[in-house]
Parts: C-alpha cells; sequence; structure tokens
C-alpha cells in the first residue's frame, strides 16, 4: 500500500464478539449467526477498550460489516449510531466449506490449508485482499480515525495489506473474538501499532 500520509489518522478493526458458531470451530463467513451471550457482554465491554484506544479522539467514520454479529457488537460498543454498512467488510465467503471445522475438512483433505488452498465454491483469498484494499482506500479518504466492525479473517487479511503484505500474511495476525488492532502511521509509513487487544466483560 501507499506509504503517503492520508486524511486519516488511524483505523482500529474490531472482531465481533463470541458465536456459537465460533466456539465450536465452524466456519462462519456469510451465515448470519448472533451473537451469544458472551459474545454481547464482550462487545459491550468493547467500549472501553476502544476510548482507550482513542486516548479521547473520535472516531470519524464507523464503517460496519452487513452481518448481525458485527452490527450487535457495533452497537453494544456504543457506535450504532454512527455506523455505516459497508458490503467489502463481510467475512470470507467460504463456499463448501461453509460451517464445517477444520478438523472436519483435513479428514478429507489432509495438510489442507485455509490460505493456501482455499476453498471450492467460495472465494479466493486474493478476492477477499481486493476488497480489503477498498476498504482500506475508503479509510483513508475520511477525515479522523476510522472504526471498522467486522470479521477474523477479512480484518487479519486488512492488517497485512494496511502494511503492504500480501493477503495470505494475514495467517500471522490472529484475532480473537471481541479482539481490537490499531493501524496506524510511523514517519508517514502505514504500520500495525497494536493488534489483538481483548475486551474482558469482566471490567
Amino acid at each position: 500500500m501507499s506509504p503517503t500520509m492520508p486524511n486519516a489518522s488511524e483505523l482500529i478493526a474490531v472482531r465481533h464478539g463470541d458465536t456459537e458458531w465460533a466456539i465450536h470451530g465452524r466456519h462462519t463467513g456469510r451465515t448470519d449467526v448472533a451473537l451469544t451471550e458472551q459474545g454481547r457482554r464482550e462487545a459491550a465491554a468493547l467500549g472501553g477498550l476502544l476510548a482507550g484506544l482513542l486516548a479521547g479522539r473520535r472516531f470519524g467514520r464507523v464503517l460496519v460489516s452487513p452481518l448481525q454479529r458485527a452490527l450487535e457488537t457495533c452497537r453494544l460498543a456504543g457506535f450504532g449510531g454512527a455506523a455505516e454498512l459497508c458490503p467489502d467488510l463481510e467475512e470470507w465467503d467460504y463456499g463448501a466449506y461453509e460451517g464445517r471445522t477444520t478438523d472436519e475438512i483435513l479428514a478429507e483433505r489432509p495438510g489442507w490449508s485455509l490460505w493456501r488452498d482455499g476453498v471450492p465454491g467460495g472465494e479466493s483469498v486474493e478476492s477477499v485482499g481486493r476488497r480489503a484494499d477498498r476498504v482500506i482506500a475508503e479509510a483513508r479518504s475520511a477525515e479522523g480515525d476510522v472504526a471498522l466492525f467486522a470479521h477474523g479473517h477479512v480484518l487479519r487479511i486488512l492488517a497485512a495489506r494496511w502494511i503492504g503484505m500480501p493477503p495470505r500474511a494475514g495467517q500471522c495476525l490472529a484475532l480473537d473474538p471481541a479482539g481490537a488492532g490499531t493501524l496506524g502511521y510511523e514517519h508517514d509509513y502505514p504500520v500495525i501499532r497494536a493488534w489483538n487487544r481483548v475486551a474482558d466483560p469482566a471490567n
């Protein structure tokens, strides 16, 4: 990506709270599952975490995946009133592997890797990377900080693209439910300033 400093100061990437499918390790792409009670508590706790990451600043824009688990996380974190739907933030389309666990897939395809081998009937990692690039371009045109409420894999790919890495580099950037990361700049060059800071519903 371009190292030129844009209008936006930082991007705060936020993964939604827990869902039943996430708990059981099922690939959750376009299936519109809801948050669990724990996921709702995690989402509410994100308000405090994000306030700390922003250090008194306010979001110029809040871009949100249209899927309910991301929308509800945004709302419970206190930013629903500013939410703008962004279809490019939807999760990876897992095609025939939607709803299946990695163990189930490995039983049929030993050695399979989502990041290397992809999914039949779904999106390639390069396609998700192109969506991430469009989100980054839109966020960089905004005035001020931008929040992105979305999903684990698409946000990992977006973070990789932010620092100019290929989409597959997202495999190295684990992001837990209700985890957040800060994508910013150092000497006008894109960097990952923080990653996978998880909201604690006990606080």
